[in-house]
This record gives structure tokens, sequence and C-alpha cells, in this order.
């Protein structure tokens, strides 16, 4: 699952995990079937990172691992050491389901997902963005309790509380006895009832309010990396509920220069027919200022050029990618006599070459 050898070290599993986790995972990549190729790997890394499961693994297969917990499983890692600061998302959320569990407690508030758009330059070195959104808050009036006056909301007699009726039916030919349970009509299954709502919130205890948090932004960030910040999400409907988390999805804004494909940018110049044939000399823009870049004589339309290592810093590693110059030639449209003069010159010196060549 790993693809490291039988006889791998510590090292070299940590590492294959690393890799293929900064792949597959569902912060990083949306598309389908990854979440459930990082929780196989994430699960392969667990047994062979742990030397007594490695051990029961290589002795018994799969038996030798069967039935262990999430805690089981990884508790013992260290997730944020491996993965140094990008916030991925490793808590239960993630592994619901896939190790069997059923969820207890309160039910976790929804995620949010935001995109963010910067320059290739903050792509290049890194740093710090603004990102807006807006969220619940805790009604500032009511403190959150729904009622005028931050008053506590009534208990609902009918369903005493609980938010929820049951109504029984019994079949006499069956003797069974049916019981449905339904949300309360008197309360809308919140087990309170408000008398005076709160007018700025009307009742709900939450307003939506604009706040401004501060992202980091990874040297290299790779195009639509989904950037995790805890627990910036929907709050919980359920009392003592964990709130969500916010996904910040990066993307490249538009550049005039260049246009971005991993690490590597793609530039385009046009030149003249003249510089084409003669070769020249170019002014070509990185993101590190101007480079001369030496066009060759006899360079063809769609040629490229390489400019090594003058690309983004590649996500994780030291490299960075290349600038490839994609070089266009300018035909004339319109010729002013003594031009026409000169390259019908050139036709006549090209016919009388090709003509001595047959000869020859």
């Amino acid at each position: 699952m790993l693809g490291v050898n039988r006889d791998a070290d510590q090292k070299a599993i940590k590492d294959a995990f690393r890799n293929l986790a900064m792949k597959y995972h569902p912060d990083r990549n949306k598309e389908a079937g990854a979440e459930e190729r990082f929780k196989e790997i994430a699960e392969a890394y667990a047994v062979l990172s742990d030397p007594k499961k490695r051990s029961d693994y290589d002795a018994r297969g799969f038996s030798g691992v069967e039935g262990f917990s999430q805690e089981d499983l990884f508790g013992g890692i260290n997730f944020d050491d491996i993965f140094g600061g990008l916030n991925f998302d490793f808590g239960g959320g993630l592994f619901n389901g896939f190790l069997h569990r059923r969820q207890t407690g309160p039910v976790r508030g929804a995620n949010i997902e935001v995109e963010l758009f910067i320059p290739l330059t903050k792509v290049a070195t890194g740093g710090e963005e603004k990102v807006s959104l807006n969220r619940p808050a805790t009604c500032p009036s009511c403190h959150g309790s729904g009622a005028l006056g931050g008053a506590q909301a009534e208990t609902c007699a009918a369903c005493k509380g609980t938010g929820r009726v049951t109504t029984s039916r019994r079949q006499e030919k069956e003797h069974v006895l049916i019981q449905q349970i339904s949300a309360c009509p008197a309360c809308h299954g919140r087990g309170s009832i408000i008398k005076d709502p709160c007018r700025e919130c009307r009742g709900s205890g939450e307003v939506e309010r604009e706040e401004v948090l501060t992202v980091k932004i990874p040297k290299g960030v790779e195009e639509g990396m989904a950037l995790r910040i805890p627990e910036k999400g929907m709050p919980s409907r359920d009392t003592g509920g964990v709130t969500g988390d916010l996904f910040v999805v990066v993307r490249s804004k538009e550049d005039p220069r260049f246009e971005r494909s991993g690490a590597d940018l793609l530039h385009a110049e046009t030149i003249p027919l003249t510089d084409a044939v003669l070769g020249a000399t170019l002014q070509v823009p990185t993101l590190d200022g101007q480079v001369s870049v030496t066009i060759p004589p006899g360079t063809q339309p769609g040629s490229v050029l390489r400019l090594k290592e003058k690309g983004l810093p590649e996500f994780g590693s030291k490299h960075h990618g290349n600038l490839y110059l994609r070089i266009e030639v300018h035909i004339p449209e319109k010729l002013s006599n003594e031009e026409k003069e000169l390259y019908e010159r050139l036709r006549a010196i090209g016919e009388r070459w090709h003509f001595s060549k047959l000869w020859k």
C-alpha cells in the first residue's frame, strides 16, 4: 500500500506515507476516491510504523491487525510532526465510518470552504493573507438565549423539555404497540419556548458576523490546496458540540506574464522574422526580475526554451520548477517597397541556392 520493501526502515515508511498522504489527503485532493485512498494509506502506515502491529501483520497478515479502534491505530502517531504545521484534518470526522464506529455525543458543526486568490509572487515567497467570511456568532443582545433581554426560555410543557413527543397506537390483531416519535409541535423540537423573542436575532440566539482571519500561506503552495483552520466553521447545533473547520482553497490569480503548470511557469514571446532567422537576445520576465535569453539563429515558430529553476518553488522541497519560454514568430502582413524588394532578393538567392544543389 505504501510501496516500500518488506525490510524498509521507519524513515522510509514515514517518507513514503508523507508523500502519498500529501497527494491523496482530502484537504488537498478533491477528486472522487481520494479520501478512501488516503484512509487506506493511513491505516497501512499505522500498522507498519508500530513494531508490534508490524510484527503481527508479518506473521498473520490482515487477521493479525483486525479489530483495532481508531485510538488503537492512530493514538500514538504525531501527525503534526509528520506534516509540519499544515493543519491537515486528522480528527475523528475523517475516519468515521472507515473504522466502523458509531458516532457518540454532540454532532460536530459543518465545515466551511472559501476560495482565496493570491498572486504568483505570494506563491513563490509564502506569507500571510487575510480572509473574511460571515459565520454565526452568539447574539450579543440575548447572549444566545434567544429571549428578549437575555431571559431564560421556559421549558416546554408539552414535551417537558425533551423536544420530542411520542404517539402510540396498538394493533389488536397482531398484539403490537407502535410508537412514533416526532418533533414537538409546540416548541418545534427545541424543548423550550420563548415568549418574548430577542429582536436582534429573532429568537435564534445567533447573528451573522463578519470575521477577518489571517491565513499562513506555505511557500510553493499548490494550486487548489486546501488549508485547514480548526474550529472556524459552523457551530454545532448541539450544546457542547465541536465547531466545524474552515478550509481555505488557494487559487493563483491570473498573471498577464505567466501561465502556471504546477511549479512550472509558461511565458510566450513574439519575435520578428529577422530575429528568428539571425538570432537575438531577449529580456524575459521572471518572478525575480528580467533575465537575458539568447535566441539561437534559425529558431522555428513554436520553439520552447527552458530556463532552469526559474519557476515556482516546489511545495515541501528545496527545488524550483522551470520557466518555459515559447517563441512565436511574427510574419509581417504589410511591407514597404524597400522591404518587399529585399524579400524578393532573398527569395531569388534561395532559388539559386536550391537550383545549384540539384546539379551537385
